[in-house]
């Protein structure tokens, strides 16, 4: 695998017009300096990190199991050293540094996990690091990133603006960019989570992974399959994009990376305009399939890993778990999904449980128009109380937009018990000659 200096080494052009449809078969340019990974590379990558970083642990999951007819794991990157994948590709990359290089200190861009794991990986290697991130980055990520010892600067309300002061940075002062996913060096350190796969679940069959620019997968694709063929059989890959953020099947279909309009997600950590050149051409070969996801699907991902696997998972890092729960993963033996991350926000958390259990059908908020006369509110709730729905939140109001003089607005916020439930509980009201409406998360 070489590490010269090419395209992959510079920041994505966020200026680039956007596409929404697929350009007529272009021909796909030659990547600079492009090389399909070996397992050598791999076993360089793993013993470099040898001792830096987790062998973090395979668990069965025997709802998820249930959910796709075969043995489902759960492999917990979300437990790994700064709470994700990361720090494998940034502490191999940046161990190949020469010692010019090394003097001059490293910059990245990012939003959170690539900040960290570049921050921790500067800090044990002594290497002076600056990282732009977006003033919106979740404090979490932020104090973490501090707390390695980097020089983080907040400009900007998306990564783009980081992504470009980054490069500005890079060419001012001599700084090396590391990127966060188009680098041979990054996508051999990601892969060694493949060659833990296989050693681990040596009958593996299927694996299941979240894609935001493509390294973690292009990695992970190139070991196992590479190992699976020196053993004389196959492993399949599939990635899951978030539906908000979905470069990979349009840019696969038109056989070039393609930067596409996105609209914002909560699995912000994989959230990548324009696939990575190198990754690209790694997943357009490798890849057996790309599937999408939608908010909700991974909403209630989340909720299933807290409440059946007690996991904490950012929502990048469930995607995954996303694909199975909504039927877009088909696998005919043993099958690993990657929880790749766990740095969530806690105050998005909270965000994301409720809208996850009203997504399940277990929460929601109604609002009903009563006459305003005494014995309405009670009479709603004795009605609640039959259905079987726990009451968790009320707001009585005679103020409200359109209200009538003698009208007021009751507003009920209900824990159900699933869909069915839910739709019993709206019956019951309407039975007995109430209009309520569902107010949307």
């Amino acid at each position: 695998m070489t590490t010269a200096m090419s395209s992959a080494d510079q920041v994505p052009d966020a200026t680039e017009p956007a596409a929404t449809e697929p350009a007529e078969s272009a021909p796909v340019p030659a990547t600079p300096g492009y090389a399909m990974p070996t397992l050598d590379d791999f076993a360089d990558a793993a013993a470099t990190l040898e001792g830096v970083i987790s062998h973090t642990p395979l668990e069965e999951s025997q709802h998820l199991s249930d959910v796709l007819g075969v043995p489902v794991h759960l492999k917990l990157e979300n437990l790994q050293r700064t709470g994700s994948f990361k720090i494998r590709g940034a502490t191999y990359r940046l161990s190949r540094l020469t010692a010019e290089e090394r003097a001059r200190g490293v910059v990245a861009a990012s939003a959170g996990n690539h900040a960290q794991g570049v921050a921790m990986a500067a800090k044990a290697l002594g290497i002076p690091a600056t990282i732009f991130m977006p003033l919106g980055v979740p404090v979490p990520k932020l104090l973490a990133t501090r707390g390695y010892g980097a020089d983080v600067v907040l400009e900007g309300a998306t990564v783009e603006t980081p992504l470009r002061l980054a490069a500005e940075f890079a060419e001012r002062t001599g700084a090396v960019f590391i990127h966060p996913f188009d680098h041979p060096d990054v996508i051999a350190g990601q892969g060694t989570l493949g060659l833990e796969l296989m050693d681990e679940l040596p009958d593996l069959d299927t694996v299941v992974l979240g894609i935001g620019g493509g390294g973690l997968v292009a990695g992970v694709a190139a070991a196992v399959k590479a190992r699976a063929a020196a053993e004389g059989r196959t492993v399949r890959v599939v990635g899951v994009q978030a539906e908000n953020s979905a470069a990979y099947p349009a840019s696969l279909e038109a056989g070039r990376p393609l930067e596409v309009r996105t609209s914002p997600t909560i699995a912000d950590g994989i959230a990548v305009a324009r696939p990575g050149d190198l990754p690209f051409e790694i997943i357009r070969d490798l890849v057996d399939e790309v599937v999408t996801v939608s908010e909700d699907d991974i909403a209630r991902a989340l909720l299933v890993l807290l409440e059946r696997a007690k996991q904490v998972v950012e929502p990048a890092g469930a995607v995954g778990v996303a694909a199975i729960l909504a039927g877009k993963v088909v696998a005919n033996g043993p099958t690993v999904t990657v929880l790749s991350g766990g740095n969530i926000d806690p105050l998005l958390l909270q965000r994301v449980v409720a809208h996850g259990l009203s997504a399940s059908g277990r929460y929601m908020t109604l609002r009903i128009p009563l006459p305003d006369r005494p014995g309405q509110l009670a009479r709603v709730s004795e009605l609640l109380a039959i259905a079987g729905a726990n009451v968790i939140e009320v707001l009585h109001t005679r103020h409200g937009q359109g209200l009538q003089i003698s009208e007021v607005i009751l507003q009920l916020s209900v824990e159900t018990r699933g869909e069915e439930h839910r739709a019993h509980v709206i019956s019951v009201l309407e039975d007995a000659g109430y209009t309520p409406t569902v107010v949307p998360d």
